[in-house]
């Protein structure tokens, strides 16, 4: 494989390879204050609350912390805006589009800035936050602007003198509660099919990381539109909530070896486990369970764990004192109930709230690392001898957002898919999310579907329209 910088392989000169991004180690945070249309305001308490880097534990900034009567503005401000004559109303489908591309556009322009203050404010490799997290946003936005003239309804045959039509209507002020783990990309799988719907928004960032949704309200200043942000929640009729997952990952004894161990190693420490996608419960058939809990060791030996502004980085800290602490109590408890520690299993004790990827093999259902999220760098391994067992194990869990299925037999895998009780089944492969594709869950895993044609339905009501002609047509 090619060089980055654009070396030569096998004697012939590589194609010239853009140079990677780098980080804005010294980046200063001017976007502290609650954003209410189109303008910033401090908070009428007057109280701020910190954010702290997970690296270094050292605070970045005081942020505004929004209370009941900054709700109050913002869903005011976010009412006018939805009102009939209102300029966000008056705008047509076409031109909805047009902001968002513009928005797009502004977060391409400003990716190295976004990226640093996401990697900041989470921890996770910068070049993660870069190439994952603000493509994926970048693509969002334009999958949207795309849409927004092409949310239609239907004519509907009735009696033959009445005509029916149905018309897709937006449904109003929106209310986004983004996580921690992803917030910018959580904010905008909200937000833009909210807006390319025709509602208004009020967002309430996660208090761990609101850098990112903070600078989107001045990139969304600066289009100059009526588009509503603030810090807090408001009072929802219609809830579309994607939560948490202890996602299975079946590996079949035909499977492709390799393929299988570094999908499932990606699929659960990626974005240091912090992820409800986390392949949490991998199920490996008994034939060949040693060699993947082999392999799957080495793996997790290898990982890089350190700054996120370094290049070489796979793995940057957890988010707080708190989620460190529940990881680690969560490992301890596989500990004493009997599983055996593989690799890992400790923190870095000369740094800030990393832990080493751990690898836990002859772990069984009844275990707390086998049933509850642990949302950390942890691979917990259990084994398997029949399909119909590995469904009925895999299906046995309050939750049910994604699963995973490694095998080379077709029939074997659809069969999978279709018993596996998951809003999303990947086969021979992991994490494979589109902004054209529908995402959520079963169960406690949520309800209602982001991205993609579906999502649409969660920001739009349908109104029926039926007309009695004067009289029937000859």
């Amino acid at each position: 494989m090619a060089a980055l910088n654009g070396a030569v392989e096998n004697g012939q000169p590589d194609r010239k390879v853009p140079p990677l991004p780098r980080p804005l180690r010294s980046l200063e945070v001017k976007y502290t204050k609650i954003f209410i249309n189109n303008e910033w305001h401090e908070s009428t308490s007057g109280k701020k609350f910190p954010t702290y880097n997970p690296s270094t534990l050292e605070k970045i900034c005081d942020i505004e912390e929004g209370d009941k009567p900054d709700v109050d503005n913002a869903v005011e401000a976010a009412k006018a805006a939805f009102q009939r004559g209102s300029l966000w109303r008056q705008m047509d489908a076409l031109s909805r589009g047009r902001l968002l591309h513009k928005l797009a556009d502004l977060l391409e322009r400003d990716r190295v800035i976004l990226a640093t203050l996401e990697t900041m404010d989470t921890g996770k490799p910068f070049l993660q936050a870069y190439f994952i997290d603000l493509e994926g946003c970048i693509k969002t936005l334009r999958y949207y602007a795309g849409w927004a003239d092409k949310i239609q309804g239907r004519t509907i045959p009735v009696d033959e003198n009445f005509i029916c039509f149905t018309r897709h209507e937006p449904m109003g002020v929106c209310g986004a509660i983004t996580p921690w783990n992803f917030p910018l990309l959580m904010l905008v799988w909200k937000m833009a099919p909210a807006l390319c719907c025709g509602n208004t928004l009020v967002i309430k960032p996660a208090e761990q990381t609101p850098l990112t949704s903070l600078y989107i309200g001045s990139l969304i200043k600066e289009v100059g539109k009526l588009i509503k942000e603030a810090a807090s929640k408001s009072n929802l009729k219609r809830v579309t909530l994607e939560l948490g997952g202890k996602n299975p990952c079946i590996v079949c004894a035909d499977a492709d070896l390799d393929l299988a161990v570094e999908c499932a190693h990606q699929g659960v420490f990626f974005n240091q486990g912090q992820c409800c996608t986390a392949a949490s419960r991998v199920f490996v058939e008994e034939q060949i369970y040693p060699e993947f809990v082999k392999r799957s060791v080495e793996y997790a030996k290898k990982r890089l764990v350190g700054d996120p502004f370094d290049a070489r980085t796979e793995q940057g800290p957890q988010i707080d004192q708190k989620q460190f602490d529940k990881i680690l109590e969560l490992i301890e408890s596989g500990k004493k109930e009997g599983a055996k520690l593989e690799c890992g299993g400790l923190a870095i004790e000369d740094r800030g709230l990393f832990i080493k990827p751990t690898v836990f093999s002859e772990v069984t259902d009844n275990m707390r690392i086998a049933k509850e999220e642990i949302f950390g760098p942890v691979q917990p391994i259990m084994k398997f001898k029949s399909i119909e067992e590995v469904i009925r194990r895999a299906n046995s869990t309050e939750y049910g957002l994604t699963a995973a299925v490694f095998t080379k037999n077709l029939d074997r895998a659809l069969t999978l898919a279709s018993a596996l009780q998951s809003g999303t089944v990947w086969i021979n492969c992991y994490n494979a999310l589109y902004a054209q594709a529908p995402f959520g869950g079963f169960k406690m895993s949520g309800n209602g579907r982001e991205l993609g044609e579906y999502a649409l339905a969660e920001y739009t009501e349908v109104k029926t329209v039926t007309i009695k002609l004067s009289q029937k047509s000859p």
